[in-house]
């Protein structure tokens, strides 16, 4: 009994261990390793290119001209192929040319390792005849930024590791005891993979095997070295899995994917309450925005985070789905969320509350004549019901207008409002409220207000109003009819329309600001419930688009997340009418977003991006309340719109 508790103790303290490790190495920048390097198209300076940290070459010593030769086999040698031909000349020459700034200023140390195919005794010297000559590029005694050289393959047993010169260190094995003096010749622990698992690389690594590679790992750190293994799987799903296993270099053939893959890493992982300490840039913008978004400052790497997943509302169910018309109408739009981001968000989050709608169906996103929409092509279809080009703004292109559901239920006595959390003349909100062929066209869209006049306009861009290039003094303009606000908590005038322009809302969502989506769309509720003939609001989560462009997987979760809070105001408003339809959907995808890796339990989740721009996949469309059970099926996005007006009887408003 004494024996099963000492044994209990044993297992909990060495988890503790492991769990230790993983803390410690998880913010540990990983080498990469270029496997076989000499394979590469341009040997060294294809790896070099991409930064990576091991270059490998396997060499035979050449009796015939006292030189090395680099093959993986005999069979496979050419003689123009040496050693000093493929890495040292190059390396010496980029060493001279920019050692002040590759080697002397870098945080990471090359490292050439030398895979020695046969007769290691006339191997070495040949080996230290050629770098000897360059001592400050290979000598970690004379430059600690030297390139060093670690020896592989058919080398010195490790009593005789004290014979050859300081210069040279040795790859481990984990099984052999080391004394203290050759593990300091040690440069890192290598092993076979196929020894510990027969993982392809695909799904997961079965426990019992996970839980001896967690063994060995921890046993190599307490050591004090890096561990690598050879002989793995080289896919992005054995990357994700060494990382969070604590591997420190990573074995790959394929060093531009590899690279850019763990170049990325901060942006492509998310944790509640874990703030990324390996992050080096300040902001991340994305490159592709449009004129009304470029003043964009950018997600900023130190407010990627969050303490802790958020409370999800549960819908009541109150009318949902009853075949009656609808009073009021919310649209919320998630631009850019396609179901890759609310799939991360929903796991991490272990659930959001529109993802428990009952009524879903699916819309296609494509703009006329164009196969991959934009938010302009997108965000009118969705709006006025009519197929839209990219660019074009309710417009069908060519000057004709197309009518929006603002302009259909304005004409039918309804409130009408828009709220973003972006600038209020970008393309979605602006083709709930304006007309123009080209979205970059703010003073034309903007100027469309004195004729539209919705109820209620939220969104940042203030400069849309004070900087035009029509010379027009909009804010002159709409004073008789609008009260300008400047900040969300600033109060509404119950007797007058209501334009807020709270340049907050334009920021990157963090902690600080997440329930500001919210906080708008509920005092857009409050503003336009009292009309007595019901409303309709449009509701825009912008920035999960924006964190697609800038492949920022750690935005797009708080972005989504934001939306979310902005939703749950939108069905707390829907339980308490009884008369209010909500819809919740995107109007594309941006960024192709795949998820690679996560933990529900541990709140953890990683996601990598196949582009920078919108994708034509389907989104889902989620409905809530009378009316719901129009919206399940598939079809395309400007059935939204038709759907809407069916519903609540105004169709034959749409000209």
């Amino acid at each position: 009994m004494f024996f099963n508790f000492l044994k209990s103790i044993f297992t909990l303290l060495f988890a503790m261990l492991i769990c230790v490790s993983h803390s410690l190495y998880s913010q540990t920048p990983v080498l990469i390793h270029s496997h076989n390097d000499y394979l590469q198209v341009v040997p060294f300076y294809q790896a070099y290119s991409q930064g990576l940290d091991i270059y490998e070459a396997d060499i035979f010593y050449n009796d015939k001209n006292d030189n090395l030769l680099v093959a993986h086999t005999p069979a496979e040698i050419i003689p123009e192929n040496t050693l000093d031909e493929l890495y040292i000349r190059p390396i010496v020459k980029l060493f001279s040319q920019n050692s002040a700034k590759a080697w002397k200023k870098s945080t990471k140390k090359m490292m050439l390792m030398i895979d020695i195919k046969h007769d290691h005794k006339r191997t070495i010297p040949a080996l230290l005849r050629s770098i000897g000559q360059y001592p400050d590029v290979f000598d970690r005694k004379i430059n600690p930024n030297a390139v060093q050289v670690v020896l592989t393959g058919e080398i010195p047993a490790p009593s005789d590791f004290e014979d050859y010169s300081p210069i040279l260190f040795f790859d481990g094995r984990p099984n052999v005891n080391y004394t203290d003096k050759q593990l300091e010749r040690i440069a890192f622990i290598s092993d076979s993979f196929a020894k510990y698992s027969v993982w392809n690389g695909k799904g997961s690594i079965i426990p019992s095997e996970k839980l001896q590679l967690e063994a060995l790992i921890q046993r190599v750190h307490l050591m004090g070295k890096k561990i690598r293994f050879w002989g793995c799987p080289d896919n992005l799903n054995t990357w994700q899995t060494f990382r969070m296993l604590g591997v420190d270099i990573i074995n790959t053939d394929k060093p531009e994917k590899c690279a850019a893959f763990f170049r990325n890493e901060q942006l492509q992982n998310f944790a509640f309450g874990k703030k990324n300490t390996a992050i080096n840039n300040s902001m991340v913008r994305p490159d592709k925005l449009d004129k009304a978004t470029k003043s964009f400052a950018g997600f900023d790497d130190h407010n990627l985070l969050l303490d802790a997943a958020l409370s999800i509302y549960i819908p009541t169910g109150k009318n949902d789905g009853k075949n009656i018309s609808p009073k009021n109408i919310i649209l919320m739009i998630g631009d850019g969320m396609g179901l890759s981001q609310i799939s991360a968000a929903d796991l991490v989050n272990k659930g959001l509350s529109f993802t428990h709608l009952k009524y879903i169906g699916f819309q296609r996103t494509q703009a006329k004549g164009n196969f991959i929409t934009d938010s302009a092509g997108a965000g009118s279809g969705i709006a006025t019901g009519v197929q839209t080009p990219n660019r074009a703004i309710a417009t069908d292109g060519n000057g004709g207008l197309n009518t929006s559901l603002t302009e259909v239920f304005l004409r039918a006595g309804k409130a009408c409002g828009i709220v973003t959390n972006g600038n209020i003349s970008d393309a979605t909100p602006a083709a709930f409220y304006g007309h123009t062929d080209e979205r970059d066209n703010t003073d034309e869209i903007t100027a469309w207000l004195t004729k539209t006049q919705p109820d209620f306009l939220a969104g940042s861009g203030r400069t849309v109003f004070e900087n035009r290039k029509d010379g027009r003094n909009m804010m002159q303009e709409l004073q008789p009819t609008y009260q300008f606000l400047y900040s969300v908590k600033e109060p509404c005038s119950a007797n007058k329309k209501v334009i807020l322009l709270d340049e907050q809302l334009g920021n990157a969502t963090n902690q600080q600001n997440l329930d500001l989506l919210a906080q708008t769309a509920k005092k857009a509720i409050v503003h336009l419930k009292p009309n007595k003939k019901g409303f309709f609001l449009m509701v825009e989560g912008a920035k999960i688009d924006y964190a697609g462009h800038a492949n920022s997987f750690p935005g797009s979760i708080i972005e989504t997340l934001g939306f979310e809070l902005a939703v749950q105001e939108a069905l707390k408003f829907a339980d308490q009418n009884g008369e209010t339809l909500v819809i919740v959907t995107g109007d594309h995808e941006t960024g192709g977003l795949s998820l690679i890796d996560g933990n529900v339990e541990e709140g953890r989740i990683s996601g990598v991006y196949s582009s920078d721009d919108h994708t034509p996949v389907f989104l889902p469309v989620f409905a809530y309340g009378p009316g719901a059970a129009a919206f399940t099926g598939v079809y395309e996005n400007i059935d939204i719109c038709n759907k809407i007006l069916n519903l609540t009887a105004y169709k034959h408003l749409l000209k």
